[in-house]
C-alpha cells in the first residue's frame, strides 16, 4: 500500500535541466566493517564466489525453464527484446519461482543487504536478465536511484542491489560497468517523465538518461570499472552508482539474477517526478521484511 506522507524532495530530477546534488545519505548504514570500507569508498563490492558451482546449475536451469515457458513469455512481467523478440528480463522472479525465492532468503544474500542498510529489508525489485550472444542489447548509463526516486517514490538512498552471475562474465560479452565513487553525487536528469514510461524504458532507456557532457565529466573524475568473473560471482552496488553495460555481440551468453533490497525504514511514497507509480512488479508496494 502506498504511503501518502509528503516528504521533502532531497534529490530533484526530471526538471528543465540537469541538477547535481551531493549525496545526503550514508552509504553504509550499519557498522562499517573492514570488508564494507571498499563499498563505502567505491560504491560496490565484488565477491569472487557467492554461490557454488552446483548451485549455479540449479539457478541457471530455473532461468532456462522460465524463459522457455510460453506462459511466462506472455506475462506482463516479461520484457521482450525489440529486435530479436527474445525474452530480455523477467521481473518479480522471487514471486514467480520458489527456486529464486529461496535465493532471496539465503543469508549470504539478505544478510549482506541488512549489514549495508542497517535494518530489516524487503525486495523492491527482482528479475532475471538474459543476454544471449549475437546481438543482445545493453543497458545505457544510469543511476538506479534516479528512476526509483522519480518513478517509484523511494525517498532516500537506502537501497542496495546484487547481481549474481549465472554465466561467465568475460570482458567482451556485455558485462556490468560502474564508475567508482559516482555514488556520492546525485545527477538529476532533464526532461519530464512520459506516461507509462516503464513500458519503453525497460527495453531502451530514455527519460532519466544523463547527458553526454555529464557522463564525460563523471568518467573523467571516477573512471570506469568493468566486472568480469566466473558463474557464481556477484557484485553488490549502491543504488546511486552510475552504471551500464554494452551489447553482447559475442557467441557467449551473459545471464544473471538481479535483486534489489530496500530498507523497511525507506518505504516508497508517491513518485517524486512521475504521474503515477510504476507497477508493483517493478517497484514493490509490499514492504514485508524478508525472513
Amino acid at each position: 500500500m502506498t504511503t501518502t506522507t509528503t516528504l521533502q524532495d532531497l534529490y530533484p530530477t526530471r526538471g528543465a535541466s540537469e541538477v547535481v546534488t551531493p549525496r545526503r545519505d550514508p552509504v553504509v548504514w550499519g557498522p562499517l566493517t573492514p570488508e564494507l570500507e571498499s563499498f563505502e569508498r567505491d560504491g560496490f563490492l565484488a565477491v569472487d564466489q557467492l554461490i557454488a558451482p552446483d548451485e549455479v546449475e540449479v539457478y541457471r536451469a530455473e532461468l532456462d525453464r522460465l524463459i522457455a515457458d510460453p506462459a511466462i513469455r506472455a506475462d506482463e512481467r516479461s520484457i521482450i527484446e525489440p529486435k530479436s523478440q527474445d525474452v530480455r528480463s523477467v521481473f518479480e522472479v522471487h514471486r514467480i519461482s520458489d527456486v529464486f525465492a529461496k535465493l532471496v532468503r539465503d543469508e549470504r544474500v539478505v544478510g549482506r543487504a541488512r549489514e549495508i542498510l542497517g535494518s530489516d529489508v524487503y525486495v523492491h525489485q527482482s528479475r532475471i536478465n538474459v543476454k544471449p550472444g549475437f546481438g543482445a542489447s545493453g543497458f545505457y548509463w544510469h543511476s538506479d536511484f534516479e528512476t526509483w526516486h522519480a518513478e517509484d517514490g523511494l525517498p532516500r538512498m537506502r537501497t542496495v542491489s546484487v547481481s549474481i552471475a549465472l554465466t561467465e562474465n568475460h570482458d567482451t560479452n556485455g558485462g556490468l560497468m560502474i564508475m567508482p565513487g559516482s555514488h556520492r553525487t546525485f545527477l538529476g536528469c532533464a526532461g519530464e517523465t512520459p506516461k507509462d514510461n516503464y513500458k519503453k524504458s525497460l527495453q531502451m532507456q530514455d527519460a532519466g538518461t544523463p547527458s553526454d557532457e555529464a557522463l564525460t565529466k563523471f568518467a573523467d573524475e571516477h573512471g570506469i570499472r568493468l566486472f568480469t568473473g566466473r558463474a557464481g560471482s556477484a557484485t553488490w552496488f549502491d543504488c546511486n552508482a552510475m552504471h551500464g553495460s554494452g551489447d553482447n555481440i559475442t557467441p557467449f551468453p551473459r545471464s544473471n539474477v538481479f535483486i534489489v533490497f530496500n530498507s523497511v525504514e525507506n518505504t516508497a511514497v508517491e513518485p517524486f517526478s512521475a504521474p503515477v507509480p510504476r507497477p508493483d512488479y517493478i517497484g514493490a508496494r509490499d514492504f514485508t521484511p524478508v525472513r
